[in-house]
């Protein structure tokens, strides 16, 4: 159920909408409904938030985190599906992750509890 205040949808942009799309599917098996050539929508996927203060490392962006039991496993299916690790995995307090492009140039990450 959508709720007033609630974050709703993230949207990216996607110059290569077809390469950007065959990325996702293989990397993290998302699915897509196309309205056009130029839009392709994802769904099903749960969105949680924070705001980072530290000044030193702040995206220039806001960075869309996805979630992997698996951490090393999904750096893989990253690099095999073309996108390219720009911060390879690091801990933080409260986990793991890494940081990627994908073939449109979006900055995305992934993390890992422990």
């Amino acid at each position: 159920m959508r709720e007033d205040g609630k974050i709703d949808y993230v949207e990216l942009p996607g110059r290569d909408v077809a390469a950007t799309k065959a990325f996702y599917v293989q990397a993290f098996g998302w699915t897509f409904v196309d309205y056009g050539p130029e839009y392709a929508a994802f769904e099903g996927a749960a969105v949680d938030g924070g705001f980072n203060g530290d000044p030193t490392d702040q995206p220039a962006k806001p960075l869309v985190i996805l979630y992997a039991h698996d951490l090393e496993a999904m750096e893989a299916k990253v690099r095999a599906g073309g996108g390219q690790v720009i911060r390879p995995i690091y801990s933080f307090p409260g986990g793991r992750r890494f940081h990627f492009r994908d073939p449109s140039g979006n900055e995305l990450a992934v993390w890992s509890e422990g």
